[in-house]
Parts: structure tokens; sequence; C-alpha cells
């Protein structure tokens, strides 16, 4: 049986750059290979493009003086989900606000963007690595989108037009057909919550006093690990039947970090690496774990969840979710050496991307825990819950 290296999140995050640099697994240092990734799984599709060479700002149509942007940029942001009905735009309730929606406003505020597009935005080929849901964090969001980059600071004229909660953090110019969904290779999302949650003891609600056992710590990894791999995850999103193929997923990495107190509650955090995620997911992975953990159903339940059988998982709250970063490693290797783009990779970063998530993301999760009590009440329905309840399988 291989060695599990279990890592404190700030440790494991801040050598996720790597990843996306390295050409070979053998020449990772130790953490990495921790993670057990491989080359080859973290691949992906093969993406062939054309027209790689950089071109002018601007087109000019015939039938139009007005500038179209033509270079395409990638985006790092990271913001604190909360107040927002999530990652994409959505123009049909603009008493909603969504993260996209803020982003773009500030895009054409800053002249990066015309303002004929605010609702046309597929026309500038606009794309976020991967889709938050409401109330969902990002620490290392990538977005793609052809712009308009006149000003010699762009980063610190386009947070002049965000709130607080949504920062840019860098931008670099891709290649012309570069996509952040599509050239994605992985994504590596974090759930943190107390860890009372994963213990089939008596504690029920935030306990100054509670602090998680060993051995219950080891199991909650242990249990873990079945997530690892390929399965069937048609149990773990909503209206996907067994035999769809797109509910198969690929899970590189998953495991427990080691638990931290804040204001005297023990936190832990759990993290996903995966090929790409369903709706609502990691929050019924997650959910699945807890009633696991605690004694609520038999871990050979599992076994049925990524088969046939239809099993009713609930959601676990959204407020411990948060995108850590996206991969992009066979894109790094292909272009980011041409001498015309740079690589996705942002080493010099980490220390703004901490700040960020101390400032505005951790603080939000650990406050609305201990004050909306959002675990305790799930733990409290989760007991309730008829697993079965979809299916005539005894």
């Amino acid at each position: 049986m291989k060695r599990i290296c279990i890592l404190p999140i700030q440790t494991w995050i801040r050598h996720q750059s790597i990843l996306s640099q390295a050409s070979d697994i053998s020449c990772l240092p130790p953490v990495q290979n921790a993670i057990e990734m491989n080359e080859e799984t973290l691949l992906g599709q093969n993406f062939d493009e054309e027209n790689t060479h950089t071109n002018s700002d601007i087109l000019y149509p015939s039938d139009s003086k007005k500038l179209i942007p033509k270079k395409k940029y990638a985006l790092l942001m990271a913001y604190c989900g909360n107040k927002y009905h999530g990652m994409q735009v959505n123009l049909g309730s603009p008493d909603f606000p969504t993260i996209e929606g803020t982003l773009i406003s500030a895009l054409i505020k800053a002249g990066c963007v015309p303002e004929k597009y605010s609702s046309q935005i597929k026309q500038l080929h606009f794309q976020r690595c991967a889709r938050t849901d409401k109330g969902v964090s990002a620490v290392s969001q990538l977005v793609s989108s052809r712009l308009l980059m006149s000003c010699p600071n762009p980063v610190e004229e386009i947070n002049l037009h965000l709130p607080p909660d949504i920062r840019i953090l860098g931008v670099k110019q891709v290649t012309k057909g570069f996509s952040s969904k599509n050239m994605c290779d992985a994504r590596t999302y974090s759930y943190m919550l107390p860890t009372y949650a994963l213990s089939d003891c008596a504690v029920t609600s935030p306990d100054p006093n509670f602090r998680l056992p060993r051995e219950d710590f080891h199991r909650v990894n242990h249990i873990l690990s079945f997530y690892r791999g390929s399965h069937n995850y048609h149990n773990f999103t909503s209206k996907k039947a067994p035999e769809d193929k797109s509910a198969w997923r690929h899970m590189f990495f998953v495991s427990c970090s080691e638990p931290s107190v804040h204001h005297g509650i023990e936190f832990a955090s759990i993290l996903f690496t995966g090929q790409s995620f369903m709706l609502h997911q990691i929050r019924k992975m997650v959910a699945m774990l807890i009633a696991i953990s605690r004694g609520i159903v038999s871990a050979d339940i599992l076994l049925h969840c990524v088969q046939k059988d239809k099993i009713s998982i609930p959601k676990a709250p959204g407020l411990g979710l948060v995108l850590e970063c996206g991969h992009f490693g066979y894109y790094n290797r292909r272009y980011g050496a041409d001498g015309l783009h740079e690589a996705l990779t942002w080493g010099e970063l980490l220390p703004t991307m901490e700040a960020f998530r101390e400032e505005h993301i951790t603080p939000v999760i650990i406050e609305g825990e201990l004050e909306d009590l959002s675990m305790y009440f799930f733990i409290d329905k989760l007991k309730q819950h008829n697993f079965l309840s979809l299916t005539n399988n005894s």
C-alpha cells in the first residue's frame, strides 16, 4: 500500500503552480509525488490550434468603424462568492449579481471591452476555467476573452472598477484559439468544514474543546481514497442517467488536510483534483463523506453510488467550497516556450492569492459557519434523510 502524505492546505496550495510547469512527474518534489499525479492522465485532449502568432489588437469591420478586440488574453482572478449568485453571467436577471456580470462591467469601464458587447460576450469568445455555484469562492479562477489592452497596467485599471471581494491578479496574452475551459487539464477545489462533522462522536455543533481524533482523521482519508480513479458519478449530480457516458469522471487526488483552529473551533479542508466536475458533484461527495464518517450510513453504500443504483444524496452547504486553481500543463508545454506566449504559471502571485484568501474567503467561511450553523443544521437533516428513496433495492 502506498503511503499518502497529508499536508496542511497552505503548504499544498503553495506547490500547485509546479504541476503546470513540470513535463515529467519524476522531476516533481516529494510533495507532488505524494499526490500521485502523472503526466499522461493530465494531458486531456489534444488541442490543435491555428494562427497562434501574435496579431494586432483590433480588427476594423467593413460595415462599422467600431473596434473589435482581436487579441485573446487570460485573466487570473480571485473572488469571494458569498454575495453573488454564481460565476456565470445571467443576462435575464439583472437583480441577481454574478461574478462574470461584475467583471464584464469593469472590463467595459476600463476600456477593455466595447460597450456594445455587454450582452454579447460570446462574440468575444469569453470562457471560464470552471463554473462556481452561488456562494462559492475562488482563489485562482482563469477566464479567457478577446480584449483591448491599451493601458500600461491593465490589472490596476480593471481593479479600479471592481469591488474589493473580486480582484484581477494577473493578465497574460494567449493563443488565438485558447479556451480556459477546454484547455484546462484538471481543476482543484477545497471544501472547508468544522471537524466535528467528520466524527461519530456526540458533538453536533461547534465545540471549542473538540479535536478530531487521529483514528477518525485517518478513517476520513481512507473513505476519501474510494473516490480516486474513474467512476460513474451519476448519483452525485442532477438529472444524469446511469447510462450517460458524461457521468464518468476521473479524480486524480482526494484527501483531507491537517486540521487547524480558527476562533477556537477546529476546521479541516478536503482537497479534490479532478479532470472536471459536474453540477453539485463535490458538495454531494462531501455529504456522503459526512454521512459515513458520522455512522449515518455504512461505507458499503459507496459501491452502490457509482453503479446503476439510484441513490438520493443531499448537497452539503456551499459555504466551504473554494476553487483553488486550474491546471494548464498541456498548453504550457506546447505554447509556453514558443517565444510568443507566456506559460500560464503564476508562482509569483501565490503570496497575493493567499493574502486574498486570508482577508476575504477564510473569514467568511468561518464566521458564516459559526453564526449560521449551516453544517449543524445540515447534519441534523442528514440524519433524517432516506438515501434509498430513489431505488427499490434494499
